[in-house]
């Protein structure tokens, strides 16, 4: 019999297998690369195929976008045209990316416009938006143009509406974000703010097909909210962004008032509707589901009995998501043989106030509530790991953290007390010096995190350890 030492490394391992296998299965290369075929009579989207065009009627193959993602989309998307095609229909393009996400690219300019961490609009993002609204508005109906969407282009696609500055769309970011704001309020709020957001790239956008290809970071895949929707008509209000501010009570926390005046402007008018002059088309090529798929495939290969769901709507605070995982940890255990629950999703953490709060992001808050939860009862078979498929959570260098018992020994021996790194969103640091931190770096997509809860690891004939 393995002694606990053992069985824990194992879970380690097993955890981090079956997560990264979830994280292959939506890199944005490869999920491109199975989207589009180009030959040199015809280019061709979708798997099956949804969407044929005769290059022959092309002149110019333009490609725009933003998000995490948008490095391997565009790398995905170069292999998956041919030299002679690229040069024949002038392939070019500007995507807006993660400072730590350029690459060396041949016809796609990736632009850096923001720093690593910095979930928010920045002057870089602004220059480089407008460039793509100076590129899309040169194009002509015998063009196409390819949009590359993807988790984190809302921030990267900042075009301000006149009367509203860099600043205030800051400002209405940090306060939604720090309230607890889901993506679909924060997203609803932004796109009355924004140019570009909210269909508005269609509005400057002169060639003839657009084709946006989307790698999903919203649960059950709205197009409206994912980036915040730039080639998908509005369906929300400046009315509705009014109702999310007053529900977080904006106006009291001092947000600028120009913002309320200029959207109870909007709201006052039936505003502005111009049809696109493009045919549009939005295709899903990458989510969530994808990924716990792929992780729970792994899983049963190394030998598991497996529950995997990946959530279809918005989720609650990510202290009640760890404890429920806990708590399914503890009836997993009781049960008989090796089980592992996968499961996807995106919780909300509302932040402590600036004075008291620490480091951390939403994974690695999760785990450390279960980790509160299983304190004096955490058993040797059982492991907790979550992370963003990003790479990213919060302001860290982490993707999330995982928890099994030899973590919470060495945390008592620190003196450490879970509850209060809870409540000051400080997870990074008690996480940190127990090694117990799963770093990864950019991975050049975003699909929303993916959880593994692991019962009884073991040894399996197929499994690679």
């Amino acid at each position: 019999m393995p002694d606990s030492g053992d069985v824990i490394q194992l879970g380690r391992d097993h955890a981090i297998e079956i997560w990264t296998a979830g994280l292959k299965a939506v890199q944005a290369d490869t999920l491109v690369q199975r989207w589009v075929r180009v030959t040199q009579r015809q280019i061709e989207f979708g798997v099956p195929t949804e969407l044929t065009l005769d290059l022959a009627s092309v002149r110019r193959i333009v490609v725009v976008g933003a998000g995490k993602a948008g490095a391997g989309m565009a790398a995905g998307l170069e292999n998956a045209i041919p030299e002679e095609v690229a040069q024949a229909k002038q392939l070019t393009g500007w995507v807006n990316v993660p400072n730590d996400c350029v690459r060396p690219t041949r016809w796609i300019h990736l632009h850096g416009a923001r720093p690593t961490g910095c979930n928010e609009p920045t002057p870089q993002a602004v220059y480089g938006t407008e460039r793509i609204l100076e590129l899309v508005q040169q194009l002509e109906p015998s063009d196409l143009c390819i949009c590359l969407l993807s988790g984190g282009g809302s921030a990267l696609l900042p075009a301000p509406i006149a009367g509203i500055t860099l600043e205030d769309k800051q400002a209405v970011t940090r306060f939604l974000s720090a309230a607890g704001a889901n993506i679909t309020e924060l997203n609803t709020v932004r796109k009355q703010l924004s140019r570009i957001k909210g269909g508005g790239l269609l509005r400057y956008c002169r060639a003839g097909w657009v084709v946006s290809l989307i790698i999903s970071d919203v649960l059950g895949d709205p197009l409206d909210v994912i980036a915040s929707g730039p080639t998908v008509p509005d369906t929300a209000t400046p009315q509705d962004a009014l109702e999310i501010l007053n529900k977080y009570h904006a106006r009291e926390a001092g947000l600028p008032k120009e913002i309320f005046h200029i959207l109870e402007r909007k709201a006052a008018t039936c505003g502005e509707h111009i049809e696109p002059q493009s045919q549009v088309f939005n295709f899903v090529i990458g989510n969530n589901r994808t990924a716990v798929n792929a992780a729970a495939a792994r899983a049963r290969e190394l030998g598991y009995q497996v529950e995997a769901e990946s959530a279809a709507k918005l989720e609650g605070p990510a202290e009640e998501v760890g404890r429920e995982l806990a708590k399914a940890a503890l009836e997993m255990i009781a049960a008989s043989g090796p089980r592992c629950r996968i499961s996807g999703g995106e919780p909300v953490v509302r932040l402590a106030p600036p004075e008291i709060r620490g480091l951390g992001g939403r994974n690695q808050q999760l785990v450390l509530a279960a980790a509160e939860f299983l304190w004096e009862t955490m058993p040797p078979e059982v492991i907790i790991l979550s992370a963003g498929t990003d790479g990213e959570d919060g302001p860290t260098d982490a993707a999330g953290a995982f928890v099994d018992r030899a973590v919470i020994e060495q945390a008592k021996k620190l003196g450490f007390s879970p509850s209060d790194f809870l409540f000051r969103n400080d997870a990074y640091h008690f996480f940190e010096p127990l090694g117990a931190l799963l770093r990864t770096g950019p991975t050049h997509t975003n699909v929303c995190d993916v959880r593994v809860v692991l019962t009884r690891p073991c040894r399996n004939p197929r499994s690679n350890h």
